[in-house]
């Protein structure tokens, strides 16, 4: 298990860094508005991967995590072809949007909607090699990503346009999904979608709606909080979150490595997946916390190196965006928890109310007090979101308890039901 979370760690670091240059290259050449025009396109993107992982990777990491070679390949081979499916749909759906916008913004989401498939694509290889309990493969990918994305961003610092550095961001993950198929030998197979689909559908409906609800909160509160308070809020929302990017990214990404071990302690011991479950949230959390201390005593000059002309507003919302993020590692504990279980059921309710916390909060905030409300308002919601997920996890082992129990109580009924039971 060590070695496998050590991969998923230092993947995650290669993706953290990936995406805290990107912003930073961004705020910094751009400025407030602009980047916050940037900030409702990385939303929007977002929420389309979270469309992909709740129809594709997502029941791949709960039914396919450790099974033989021939079956991985065969799901990873339908399930790419569902991502890269799921990408095309989100593409145009974002360029008949950028169709009706104007200026940048209109520029951006076309720009994003082009990219839209190679973005979900290289996103669905790192599943598929977690799922195998080959992270390193995963790491290579997200390298490759990071390093084209170096001359990517210099040549799109020389058109200075937000579409450049959108179409700059996404050419350099299709160079990162083709690596991927050098890698495996595995090409999508976008005909498989409907079987996969068909075949995923106790699984596929309820975690695309759970992760759907939880983007789609946040690209509420986005969207809310610009009309409310202007672009320039959502730019410096977004700032302050890019300080605490690295966490961010490995909460969205510890379930690549935190799903399948949590899968083989429900096998090996399940009464200790309620203390892997808390392990994990409260590890996430101190991290959080001591990363937002040392932001808080960050000096203007680094500050200002990073973000630019963003850090004054941003800098200000450092301690609510620091507790959001430590809220939301222990929602990632329980959440892992409920996945093992396959209790779809139970976590799917769960992320609508969590969801609709996120959302009010954020938005009654922006109400009151702009940026700063609206961040101190998501802190609130989510910490209260925190409670109704391990409340939720609660009941599913218990739940999980009371159906062993009743299922050892009645006699086996031939030699490969006891087989059966002893696995």
């Amino acid at each position: 298990m060590a070695g496998r979370v050590s991969w998923g760690l230092a993947d995650q670091a290669v993706s953290s860094l990936t995406n805290f240059a990107v912003g930073s290259y961004v705020a910094r050449s751009l400025g407030a508005t602009a980047f916050g025009i940037f900030g409702l396109a990385m939303v929007t993107y977002s929420v389309s991967l979270n469309v992909s992982r709740g129809l594709a990777t997502d029941p791949l990491m709960v039914r396919f995590s450790g099974v033989s070679t021939q079956l991985w390949r065969r799901a990873v081979a339908r399930s790419g072809g569902t991502a890269l499916a799921a990408g095309a749909a989100a593409g145009a759906v974002c360029l008949v949007i950028g169709a009706f916008l104007h200026g940048s913004l209109a520029h951006a989401f076309i720009c994003l909607g082009i990219m839209l498939p190679a973005l979900l694509m290289q996103d669905s290889w790192r599943f598929a090699f977690f799922a195998a309990g080959a992270g390193r493969k995963a790491f290579a990918n997200d390298l490759v990503w990071g390093i084209m994305l170096i001359p990517a961003m210099v040549l799109a610092d020389r058109f200075g346009t937000i579409s450049s550095f959108v179409l700059a961001w996404g050419a350099s993950a299709a160079i990162a999904a083709a690596f991927g198929c050098i890698q495996t030998g595995i090409f999508p197979r976008v005909a498989a979608t409907r079987d996969w689909l068909r075949e995923q559908r106790e699984l596929a409906p309820r975690y695309l709606l759970e992760n759907v609800s939880n983007s789609g909160a946040y690209q509420l509160r986005m969207y809310g909080l610009g009309g409310i308070a202007g672009l320039a809020a959502v730019g410096t929302v977004r700032g302050a979150e890019l300080l605490l990017g690295p966490f961010t990214a490995v909460l969205m990404g510890l379930s690549l490595v935190t799903v399948g071990e949590a899968s083989r302690v429900l096998r090996r011991a399940p009464h200790k997946l309620r203390q892997f479950c808390f392990l994990l949230g409260a590890a996430q959390a101190v991290a959080a916390l001591v990363w937002g201390l040392a932001l808080l005593v960050l000096p203007d000059r680094a500050g200002w190196f990073v973000l630019g002309p963003v850090w004054p507003l941003a800098s200000a919302l450092i301690v609510p965006a620091t507790l959001s993020i430590a809220g939301a590692s222990f929602i990632t504990g329980a959440q892992v928890g409920l996945r093992a279980l396959g209790a779809a059921r139970r976590s799917m309710p769960t992320q609508l109310l969590a969801s609709s916390f996120y959302v009010v909060g954020g938005l009654l905030g922006a109400v009151v007090a702009g940026a700063a409300g609206s961040a101190w308002g998501a802190a609130v919601a989510t910490t209260s979101g925190a409670l109704v997920w391990w409340f939720q996890l609660s009941r599913g082992l218990k739940e999980r308890t009371m159906t062993v129990r009743a299922r050892q109580s009645v006699p086996p009924s031939g030699p490969r039901e006891v087989e059966e039971r002893r696995a």
